[in-house]
């Protein structure tokens, strides 16, 4: 078997989605064009010599519905005979292009790879793909005919069961964003982040760290997905999710190059980290942000490893609860749980996040000097993509 490892990782800055925004104005095509160019260039690639682009892409709709990354990698002038696909496992979607790309590499079938992801929810909003009401389908209403709920309502349901009250979905989402207002004072995302200019500015730094946020700050916010028919149903939830302790709807892209280790070293290219354990799983769509735990356990189980041997966890922050009920569960460490900030700081735009997230914590391990990262994505539908990472 081949060892599958990363030889680069980027990401483009992350724009609010709303007009007059960092990449309102651009095409996610041209969003995604300058990662993969950048990744291409600034490693002294042939781009003839890629065998696949991996996207990960959730609205699949619109301005992002040609397949993307084929669209990106050719507005680049790159070769024709170069293919691409778009993968759509929700948030995770360019995780699982991560994860497909080096079980690629690992089986013989690729040896060099690009996986990246885009969104743009300024141009494309969440949702826009729906063009029925029906979007389950009538065999899976009735097999939960208690009825499923929307992510916000699950996010409450989380809380219900793993205690996790206003108070500290308000403190968790403050601590994001100082976290990633201090890393970005200290130059922390700079490695990570390739400037892209548009038509009206320089786009060299995120959009979306709200510098000062506090706790109290955040405790006026109103709840946003309390229903009528949801406060008779779940009588018991305290209805804590607010628009500041949530993720942000956000554009961006982010890609790795992963290779096999014997294509780096012949290209003198430096593996930066090897993979070491992947997992997929489902759990309850009704719960729906409850699979990063059991995900958790198995990606830990497969690479032969505790949680106290990991550095560094990345639990996306679709919603405050996910990451603090993914903590209560294992007691993990608070201060090497999205040590940078996370998605409520730094957005979510959707299909880039896995790419995002991953492009983070490679450089944290770098500059930590430290050796595991464990990174896991809750999903819609109930279902979590974990990965761990060894620096090399």
């Amino acid at each position: 078997m081949h060892n599958a490892v990363i030889v680069d990782a980027i990401r483009s800055p992350v724009g609010r989605a709303k007009p007059g925004s960092l990449f309102a104005d651009l095409h996610p095509v041209e969003l995604l064009r300058h990662v993969i160019e950048a990744l291409v260039k600034r490693n002294d690639l042939d781009p003839g010599s890629v065998d696949d682009v991996l996207t990960g892409c959730v609205s699949q709709v619109g301005e992002q519905s040609f397949a993307p990354g084929r669209m990106a990698w050719l507005g680049a002038g790159f070769p024709e005979h170069v293919p691409a696909t778009t993968i759509d496992r929700k948030c995770g979607s360019s995780q699982q292009a991560v994860h497909f790309a080096a079980q690629g590499v690992m089986a013989g079938a690729y040896d060099i790879v690009i996986a990246c992801g885009v969104e743009s929810m300024s141009r494309v909003p969440m949702g826009s793909a729906r063009l029925d009401r029906d979007i389950y389908g009538p065999s899976v209403t009735a097999r939960y005919s208690e009825g499923l709920v929307s992510q916000g309502v699950a996010s409450e349901l989380i809380g219900a069961q793993w205690g996790v009250d206003r108070a500290a979905v308000d403190a968790y989402a403050a601590r994001s964003h100082q976290r990633a207002e201090a890393a970005a004072s200290l130059g922390q995302f700079t490695r990570e982040i390739i400037p892209i200019r548009t038509a009206s500015r320089l786009a060299d730094k995120d959009e979306t760290i709200r510098a000062g946020t506090t706790a109290e700050s955040l405790s006026g916010l109103k709840p946003v997905f309390r229903t009528d028919a949801d406060a008779q149903r779940f009588p018991g939830i305290q209805w804590s999710t607010t628009a500041g302790n949530s993720s942000q709807m956000s554009d961006g892209a982010a890609g790795l190059l992963i290779m096999s280790e014997q294509r780096a070293k012949a290209l003198g290219l430096k593996p930066r980290a090897r993979f070491v354990a992947f997992d997929a799983c489902g759990d309850s769509p009704v719960m729906m942000l409850t699979a990063p735990i059991a995900s958790t356990r198995r990606a830990l189980k497969k690479g032969g490893l505790t949680l106290n041997q990991v550095d560094h966890y990345e639990v996306n922050e679709a919603f405050a609860q996910v990451p603090l009920a993914w903590q209560k569960e294992f007691d993990a460490d608070g201060q090497r749980l999205n040590p940078r900030g996370g998605a409520i700081a730094l957005g979510h735009p959707l299909g880039a996040s896995g790419a995002r997230v991953m492009t983070t914590m490679l450089h944290a391990l770098e500059d930590g000097n430290l050796r595991y990262g464990l990174q896991t994505m809750c999903e819609a539908g109930g279902m979590a993509n974990t990965t761990i990472i060894e620096r090399l």
